[in-house]
């Protein structure tokens, strides 16, 4: 066979294979694609051809992870917005009114267009823009409160139906009153302190313990790291620092780089947190380790870190990482279990994200932190309390907690003054925060003087809001 035929024959072959094999790996998208064509054609009810894709790909995750989603393009910018800590709207923190249904604002940002206006804490949003609130389901009312910067909204406001102390007793006043608001760009709060200052900063050493200092991060963002430097700035040295509590109660998680810059703040040196990547055929892939960098603050200082079930993800990362260094002492009950990475892809032509789950979480010790669907209690998942700091206490005693914090939350606005502090001490009320305080008297080199008391070495035996 002359050479040039047997060229010919060979292209002839390899271009045969490339057609088979481009065949077969489209044969799954030629099948969507006619199912789709036979839907949009013979289907009693027409549905349009972006539905369909939305609802396919939204299954097609739905058979991976809990944790992988299909985000679609209406909800991208709510998406972005909580890692971002910036959003168009007016600046307000929502929650049910679980017994009448109410819509009730949390805490108004501070200098946020809610809070200028006058709206408080306790405050209950009775319609947006004529829309009835009531019973509204909380992504929807935010739905609703979001918009372009410089657009106007217009809330109905009725006063609270008591304050967030328990002892006081219901009010029945149904007065209510029209906002109208211009929405401005909102940038939420990640790190808080123990109570807002009349002009809205925090005080973040404890009122009646006032050698701790009281770190509240609620997530873990782009602004996180920068937030925390500045709260440990403002501590100041009077009186001596003789404690960090880091409280990480109900903190759902966020960026990974953030939770790592937090640890980073505080360990001197060593793995913070390692990734574990797909495994393949060649067995386990190699981990990837963050690794602290020199120059811990307060490295003296004694820690404590306050967990429960709702403590997740890069939360988790925090906590497993101060645990395992030995840097703090964990207290409260075991975290949710939450330790995958999740990557988000943004699809071609503006068609959603992907968020998909591509890595795990490996705390420094070597363990994984992600509880899979059959693990048991008795499992290695999650981060578990140091011995002797176990502590859930009961729902009843929670909601008294929350209602306390929330009035300790709010600040006065332009108008109308702040409202005073329930009574109840932070170790009276917080059944967790006491004993973290009772484990760092015991860590301090000498009896600790908190709150002007001796602090002696004796025995010691949450629904979130939707950020506006």
């Amino acid at each position: 066979m002359p050479l040039r035929n047997l060229f010919v024959l060979i292209a002839g072959l390899l271009a045969g294979v490339a057609v088979w094999t481009a065949r077969h790996r489209d044969l799954p998208g030629s099948r969507f694609n006619e199912a789709v064509s036979i839907i949009t054609r013979s289907a009693l009810e027409p549905v349009a051809e972006r539905r369909l894709f939305e609802a396919a790909v939204a299954a097609a995750v739905g058979e991976l992870d809990e944790h992988s989603a299909y985000i679609p393009p209406a909800e991208q910018d709510g998406f972005a917005a909580v890692l971002d800590q910036q959003f168009g709207g007016v600046g307000l923190e929502l929650v049910h009114d679980e017994t009448t249904g109410d819509l009730v604002v949390s805490a108004p940002v501070v200098s946020g267009p809610a809070w200028q206006a006058g709206i408080v804490a306790g405050d209950r949003i009775v319609a947006v823009d004529g829309v009835p609130a009531r019973g509204v389901p909380l992504a929807r009312a935010v739905g609703l409160l979001r918009g372009p910067v410089g657009t106007p909204v217009t809330l109905r406001i009725a006063p609270p139906r008591g304050t967030y102390d328990p002892t006081v007793p219901e009010e029945s006043d149904t007065a209510t009153r029209d906002v109208r608001l211009e929405r401005a760009l909102v940038t939420t709060e990640t790190v808080l302190g123990d109570r807002r200052r009349p002009d809205g900063t925090w005080s973040f050493r404890i009122d009646d313990e006032p050698a701790v200092a009281l770190l509240r991060i609620t997530g873990f963002g782009e602004r996180t790291a920068a937030e925390l430097d500045a709260a440990v700035a403002s501590l100041g040295t009077e009186p001596p620092l003789r404690g960090i509590v880091l409280d990480l109660r109900g903190n759902p998680g966020g960026l990974l780089s953030a939770a790592v810059a937090v640890c980073d703040r505080f360990v001197e040196s060593g793995v913070i947190v390692a990734t574990r990547g797909r495994r393949g055929a060649t067995g386990e892939p190699p981990l990837e380790p963050r690794e602290a960098t020199p120059g811990a603050v307060h490295a003296d200082v004694p820690m404590a870190v306050l967990i429960d079930g709702l403590t997740a993800s890069a939360a988790e990362i925090v906590a497993a990482c101060l645990q395992d260094h030995g840097r703090a002492t964990v207290v409260g009950s075991r975290t949710f279990g939450k330790g995958t990475v999740q990557s988000v892809v943004p699809l071609g032509a503006g068609d959603g994200l992907l968020k998909l789950t591509t890595a795990e979480y490996v705390r420094p010790r070597g363990t994984g932190i992600d509880r899979r669907p059959a693990d048991r209690d008795d499992a290695g998942w999650g981060v578990v309390p140091d011995r002797g700091a176990e502590i859930a206490p009961p729902a009843a005693n929670l909601d008294r907690l929350r209602r306390w914090r929330r009035q300790r939350d709010a600040v006065g606005v332009p108008g109308r003054p702040a409202a005073t502090a329930a009574a109840p001490a932070s170790r009276a009320i917080d059944e967790v925060l006491a004993v973290a305080l009772d484990s760092l008297a015991r860590a301090s080199a000498a009896p600790a003087q908190f709150g002007g008391q001796e602090e002696t070495a004796g025995d010691a035996d949450g629904a979130a809001a939707a950020g506006e």
